[in-house]
């Protein structure tokens, strides 16, 4: 709800202001506003009596007329400006793009001058000033200035605009201008010659005023971009002119001033002239691309390097110079008739190939008019001469004799003659039939007698065979007794060599067993000596122990003997002496002949027989202990 008051609060004023400007200060005060980017054109509706009046013819007002205003409104504020008097229409700038250009026809001014199609530039702010336009006498009609990309206040009750885009001519190309005002031409004239100062036709006035001729211009224009007016010029877009490497530009200017002849007297066929002058170029265009002007000027195209020409029906070159040349027929002094297939070489020299044009126009005609009928006329004067196995067998004297000819007539016309070549001679059937039968006849007897040449030397290599047939057993034999003596040879060499290793190799059995002999001496008596070492230290280790053990008993006897006393010990030690020799002082059993329980003693015996074989065997599977004697003891 406040924010519905607010915008109330700012509409209300606004829709005051507006409607005390539509109804009150319009009405009231003439008041006008021009925003900044419109212009305000104004329509005077009426003026008081007594006013001036537009002229007869006049549709723009500068004077306070009634009518359109040639002055317009700029962007701002404007009072008395009263509705009832006064129309003002809200026109947009008009723009330019870029790229274009504005064209611009006057829809009021003085008339044209006499013969002229374009308005003449007057000072007027780029047509941004109807009333300096008028007043300056600017012209009715199309305008020769233009207007160039941009913004422009055009008052268009004065002015039409319309936009074209701007010219470009591009790479490889020239443009030819033909203007569209200007001087007529001058009578014989083609073109126009050039002028100054008009920068490249951009300037339509200064070329009109600096003398510049109405139609097709000599000059041309190069690759870019042009502010051209096409009320004023045409612009029609051409390749340049190429002139490849191997040839040059004759060039033959139809414009530009008489030029004194340059060729000398001697030269009767045209003008030669300087460079832009009328008629043809002493100099040629060299191999490049040229901004030539093909309405005014023709190139001739001429090859500088050697050109090759063929009389024949079946052979034309890359140039198509020689396309419409024919095989030469001619007749012999013999009155045959034949073909040749003629080739003529020929060279232009640069500096003579403008000459070459100015006599015959083109290369084609060179061919034709002096080429052709040189060529095969001389051919046919030469073979009525002679018969036709003349001409035949004298062909390259003929060849010879016709380069000489053809090139001191080619002299004559700037041409040089390199070489003139017969190709082939298609001699009459009936005489070549004639001229092959002879020479097979010639043939057949040069074969015979090669043949008996053959047989002769046949039956030389069959000798010569037969003696080479025999040879490889000859050569077997030889040899097999070569072989033989090697084999014998090599069994003595063999008988030797094994003597001598039989000889060698005993020696080396003998040597072998004294080294053996002499290592096994050597090495008994270390052994010996080792022995006796060993035994030597063995028994003093021996008595050693010996001594050290009865040092021993001896102690241990003595402590027996002082433990035991003397008697006692002696009766041990024999005790002991009969047991180590299996004599037993009480017998296993022992019978009795009845015990004190009443037990029958043989039986005892035997019981106690067997328990002690038990024992026995008991002992000896758990590995009794002996004593110190060695004996079992058994407790009775």
């Amino acid at each position: 709800m406040n924010n519905l008051m607010v915008y109330l609060l700012w509409a209300v004023p606004v829709l005051i202001i507006l409607v005390m400007y539509k109804f009150v200060l319009r009405v009231f005060f003439g008041m006008v506003i021009v925003p900044d980017d419109r212009i305000g054109l104004v329509v005077k509706k009426y003026t008081l009596s007594g006013a001036k009046r537009l002229p007869d013819g006049r549709i723009i007002a500068i004077d306070g007329e009634a009518g359109m205003q040639a002055k317009a409104l700029a962007p701002g504020l404007y009072w008395r400006m009263w509705p009832w008097q006064y129309s003002i229409t809200m026109a947009p700038f008009t723009i330019i793009e870029q790229n274009k250009l504005g064209l611009v026809k006057a829809k009021d001014g003085a008339s044209f001058d006499t013969g002229r199609v374009l308005g003449k530039p007057v000072d007027c702010d780029k047509f941004q000033d109807a009333i300096a336009f008028l007043n300056n006498n600017g012209q009715k009609g199309p305008q020769a200035a233009f207007l160039t990309p941009g913004s422009y206040r055009i008052n268009t009750f004065l002015f039409e605009i319309e936009m074209v885009p701007i010219t470009q001519v591009h790479e490889n190309k020239v443009g030819i201008i033909t203007t569209l005002d200007g001087e007529p031409l001058e009578k014989g004239e083609i073109a126009g010659n050039s002028v100054a100062g008009h920068k490249n036709y951009q300037d339509p006035i200064a070329f009109i005023n600096a003398g510049g001729r109405k139609g097709l211009q000599e000059d041309v224009i190069l690759a870019g971009t042009y502010y051209l007016n096409p009320w004023f010029v045409l612009v029609e877009q051409v390749d340049m002119v190429y002139i490849p490497i191997g040839y040059v530009g004759v060039v033959n200017s139809f414009v530009g001033p008489e030029g004194k002849d340059t060729s000398g007297d001697s030269f009767k066929h045209g003008n030669i002239v300087k460079r832009n002058e009328k008629g043809v170029w002493d100099q040629p265009l060299d191999p490049g691309k040229h901004p030539v002007n093909i309405y005014t000027h023709a190139v001739e195209v001429v090859p500088t390097t050697n050109i090759v020409l063929n009389w024949a029906d079946s052979r034309t070159e890359a140039h198509e110079l020689d396309k419409n040349l024919c095989t030469i027929t001619v007749r012999s002094s013999d009155g045959f008739t034949f073909n040749l297939d003629v080739s003529q070489i020929i060279h232009i020299p640069r500096n003579e190939a403008p000459k070459v044009i100015a006599r015959f126009g083109n290369m084609k005609n060179l061919v034709s008019q002096v080429l052709e009928p040189t060529i095969a006329n001389y051919f046919r004067n030469s073979a009525q001469k002679s018969d036709v196995i003349e001409f035949l067998a004298n062909r390259i004297q003929r060849q010879d004799d016709a380069k000489m000819h053809i090139s001191k007539v080619l002299n004559d016309y700037n041409v040089v003659g390199v070489d003139t070549l017969i190709g082939d001679i298609v001699p009459p059937a009936a005489l070549m039939k004639t001229l092959t039968d002879r020479k097979i006849a010639e043939q057949e007897k040069v074969t015979y007698e090669i043949q008996r040449h053959a047989q002769i030397e046949r039956k030389e290599f069959e000798s010569a065979k037969a003696g080479a047939d025999m040879q490889p057993e000859v050569v077997k034999s030889t040899r097999q007794v070569e072989i033989n003596t090697q084999m014998a040879a090599s069994k003595v060499a063999a008988s030797r060599g094994e003597a001598e290793a039989k000889t060698i190799n005993a020696k080396a059995d003998a040597e072998v067993r004294i080294t053996i002999a002499k290592a096994d001496a050597e090495s008994k008596t270390v052994n010996a000596k080792a022995d006796a070492n060993a035994t030597e230290v063995n028994g003093l280790a021996e008595a050693a122990k010996i001594k050290a053990i009865g040092l021993s008993e001896a102690e241990v006897t003595k402590q027996k003997t002082e433990a035991m006393g003397t008697e006692q010990y002696a009766i041990v030690r024999v005790a002991e002496a009969l047991a180590s020799h299996g004599i037993k002082l009480v017998p296993d059993i022992l019978v009795s002949g009845k015990d004190g329980n009443g037990g029958s003693g043989i039986i005892d015996a035997l019981i106690g027989s067997e328990m002690f074989k038990k024992l026995q065997t008991a002992n000896e599977n758990i590995g009794t202990t002996k004593p110190a004697g060695g004996e079992n003891t058994v407790n009775e």
